[in-house]
């Protein structure tokens, strides 16, 4: 049996009745194509969902729903935390799309040093924020996510620094020990950090180790830094209580 789709809005309607409009309606109503009858759900992107059933058009872009239940979906724990190096083209995208969809909670660009693309302050670098942002959004309808993970504003490698401090920090690197053989905990935050296609530099990783993260290695083979954290949140969801 397939999962209802899911469709996100800004905030849950309190009624037991109402009109899915706006993009998410018109995307229900003309390009799903759901007719009376047929289930999905609605959610605020923040844990609470609806399972609706669809009881007729409303109009060309929009639909009327009946609310058949309310659940609250807790927060995956640990929360992972994303640290994914900028990556040139679409490739980029591709990273945040493969790690929604593999159960990433918060997403931040890292501007590493071995970078090809900085995301220079100003309109260049917020357009290619955004596109991360609607990529995220759209992955998380996709895998019929309850929580869209939050795409954070793009941090220099001194502020990765001052994020990890403090926390349980993974430095991917394919050198280091094995990830299945560190402690991981069962709460609080596991902050991922996947550097760039020519790799994490020493500098970077003695700052960040220098902090407590710890270098690890998910295998025997040299991933893609649009790959990395997708593999790397699937071991994370075995290794821990998340899955």
């Amino acid at each position: 049996m397939t999962t209802p789709p899911l469709f996100l809005v800004d905030t849950l309607p309190a009624g037991n009745e109402f009109v899915l409009d706006g993009p998410e309606g018109r995307h229900a109503a003309t390009v799903r194509r759901l007719r009376a009858g047929e289930q999905l759900t609605v959610s605020d992107g923040a844990g609470n969902v609806l399972t609706c059933e669809v009881d007729g058009p409303e109009g060309r872009d929009a639909l009327r729903l009946k609310v058949i239940s309310r659940v609250t979906i807790p927060a995956p724990e640990p929360r992972v935390i994303v640290a994914q190096a900028l990556v040139k083209g679409d490739r980029g995208e591709l990273a945040v799309e493969l790690a929604t969809e593999a159960g990433a909670d918060v997403i931040v660009p890292w501007r590493a040093s071995r970078c090809v693309v900085k995301w220079e302050d100003g309109p260049r670098g917020e357009k290619a924020l955004a596109r991360w942002r609607n990529t995220v959004r759209e992955a998380a309808k996709q895998a019929r996510r309850p929580w869209v993970p939050e795409v954070r504003d793009p941090l220099t490698t001194k502020g990765l620094v001052s994020l990890v401090s403090g926390a349980t920090a993974l430095v991917l690197e394919s050198t280091a020990p094995r990830l299945a053989d560190v402690t991981l905990p069962d709460k609080g935050d596991i902050v991922l950090v996947v550097g760039p296609e020519g790799g994490i530099s020493d500098d970077e990783v003695e700052a960040l180790t220098g902090v407590g993260a710890q270098a690890v290695r998910l295998g025997p083979d040299v991933l893609r830094a649009s790959t990395a954290a997708a593999v790397a949140l699937g071991a994370l969801g075995a290794l821990t209580p998340r899955w």
